[in-house]
């Protein structure tokens, strides 16, 4: 599938395109093209004289755009998707950061720029730092400065942001809306959901950029990452989206308007069956039990995974945390969010990854590029390298631990020395905790993320250390395989199937049962109902996904035999070339 909106065939104004599918389900609508927030923007210089003055525009578009994010945060409805709040404030803080005006206006004073050109030189500047970072959802942060400068920019300019037509005003067409934009802000997306619309397609984007987060929490298909879609799709032409596939039909044939339309009216209700057995346990047809547990980046989201009919939660990222702000998130804060997952989850396991953080994606004053950002000062070395940061998060942990069944996951764990010097912190978290009178949990457990082929191959003498192992798919190809997962130029390189990847994630699992300790998945394999099977095969016991992909993954888990599986998946696992998921799935 390609990361790009490819025109694959054209005849009598249809059109096939593809891009990147984020959010599952098949959409029939009608295109409502957005244009690009940022208007062209205007480039003069201006005279010593007028420095004072457009410093001083500058201040005020940037208060007002930040007043304005405030009064929109505030007016969030109840319904409104619970992810918008936490991004209309990452948006407020990165508008309201004295660092960004401070910058934008030494480019003033120096070069000369009026206001909009220096705003929108300073966010070409962090746009471009931000994309250089190794980790997917930072790199997607450069999302958040773009559509920040873009709105000061359009303060600036004296535009009024898009709005949405309403059905009455595209001539009462019965067809519901599909965005169809470059990128869509949490601002903007206020408006789109107070329209009927049935999908999202963007130039820009991936997994993790808030058109993705959003579509999924609404249950809205989307195709992102298209790059040129607003070129090609026009305004009120009728699309079908399949979200699953990515793949997008522009101007479709009544006949494949009708397959669709059976195909959409099928899903639904799949879905809706699915649903109705969300509690019934995920167990093989020849009586393993499968443990399905969900991702999670906000404690929010720990509801809807039990709604979902999750058993735990294997992955709670804690960066998110961290993440748009100019300083650490307090003992306290932090507390507060990790304890608010585990009282959710009750007795069910809650799995929270230490701050996977590196010397490229730090606090704004801190900043640098690293030199190779997937080879640096990142995730657990970042945190030993800063102890008092660290011991911060392991006491804020360690007192939740009294709500629930806490599991400590450490994020790019290579060397032994390493797991040895998280004990030690813990240990004197523990220490103060103790001393200070504070109660904490009986039972918390320690794990580490195999995310490096080193940890992969010599992965007994970790067991010995651990509690339990998660493997991050997502690392773990790109490490073995030498390939940026986000270069387009490789993407075809980036194989989940490579045998070379599929031995490391099998010694792991073998190595696990052998000790008796716990195996989970928590990268984007888990959630790929083409790849449960395999996984099954390999023996994999514990998967942990996106809520939403939760039923589907159990119901191929329901009808599954590992045994039979096991000996379909060793047998290919000898080849040299790619392992033929058809086989496996048949």
């Amino acid at each position: 599938m390609g990361q790009t909106a490819q025109q694959e065939v054209q005849h009598d104004a249809v059109m096939v395109l593809r891009g990147k599918g984020v959010a599952r389900g098949i959409a029939i609508g009608q295109a409502v093209v957005m244009g690009a927030t940022l208007l062209e923007v205007d480039h003069s210089f201006i005279s010593g004289d007028e420095i004072d003055r457009e410093c001083e525009r500058l201040d005020q578009a940037l208060a007002a755009v930040n007043t304005e994010l405030i009064q929109i945060r505030s007016r969030l409805p109840e319904d409104a998707p619970k992810e918008l709040a936490p991004l209309l404030t990452v948006h407020s803080l990165l508008v309201s950061d004295p660092m960004l005006a401070e910058d934008t206006k030494e480019i003033i004073r120096t070069r000369k720029y009026n206001a909009e050109w220096a705003i929108s030189t300073q966010g070409q500047i962090l746009s471009s730092q931000f994309a250089q970072m190794d980790d997917e959802y930072l790199r997607e942060r450069a999302a958040d400065i773009n559509q920040v400068i873009e709105r000061v920019v359009a303060t600036l300019s004296g535009a009024e942001q898009f709005a949405l037509p309403t059905i009455n005003e595209r001539g009462g067409c019965d067809l519901p809306m599909i965005v169809v934009a470059h990128d869509i802000s949490p601002a903007d997306m206020l408006n789109l959901r107070e329209a009927h619309f049935a999908a999202f397609l963007t130039d820009t984007g991936g997994p993790t950029s808030h058109t993705a987060i959003v579509a999924r929490s609404l249950g809205v298909p989307a195709v992102v990452g298209m790059s040129n879609v607003r070129q090609l799709v026009r305004d009120r032409e009728v699309l079908i989206i399949d979200g699953e596939v990515g793949l997008v039909i522009v101007n479709p044939s009544d006949l494949i308007l009708e397959q669709y339309r059976r195909k959409q009216r099928q899903q639904a209700a799949e879905r809706e069956f699915l649903l109705l057995k969300k509690d019934e346990p995920a167990i093989t047809l020849d009586g393993v039990p499968i443990r399905l547990e969900a991702n999670i980046e906000l404690p929010e989201e720990a509801q809807e995974a039990l709604a979902l009919g999750a058993t735990g939660i294997g992955l709670y990222r804690s960066e998110f945390l961290f993440m748009g702000r100019d300083d650490l998130p307090s003992e306290q804060e932090q507390y507060e969010a990790y304890a608010h997952v585990l009282k959710t989850m009750g007795e069910r396991p809650v799995t929270i990854r230490t701050l996977d953080i590196g010397s490229d994606k730090t606090l704004s004053e801190e900043a640098t590029v690293a030199v190779n950002p997937a080879l640096g000062l990142r995730a657990v070395r970042y945190c030993l390298a800063r102890p008092e940061m660290f011991i911060t998060q392991l006491r804020a942990l360690l007192r939740a631990s009294v709500y629930g069944r806490l599991r400590i996951l450490i994020p790019m764990i290579s060397h032994i020395h390493e797991v040895h010097a998280v004990k030690r912190y813990l240990e004197q978290a523990r220490a103060e905790l103790l001393d200070e009178g504070v109660a904490l949990g009986d039972k918390i457990e320690l794990g580490a993320m195999v995310e490096i082929p080193a940890i992969a191959i010599a992965i007994e003498p970790f067991l010995k250390e651990l509690d339990f192992v998660s493997i991050g798919t997502n690392d773990l190809i790109q490490y073995t395989l030498a390939v940026d997962r986000v270069d387009s130029e490789v993407a075809d390189l980036f194989d989940p199937l490579h045998p070379a990847v599929l031995r490391l994630v099998a010694n792991t699992i073998q190595a696990g049962e052998r000790a008796g300790k716990d195996v989970c998945v928590c990268g984007e394999m888990a959630g790929e109902v083409d790849y449960t099977r395999l996984l099954l095969g390999l023996g994999l016991k514990g998967f942990s996904m996106h809520a939403q992909q939760i039923p589907d993954v159990k119901e191929i888990v329901r009808q599954a035999h590992t045994n039979i599986l096991r000996g379909k998946v060793a047998q290919s696992l000898n080849y040299a070339t790619p392992i033929d998921l058809e086989q496996i799935n048949a």
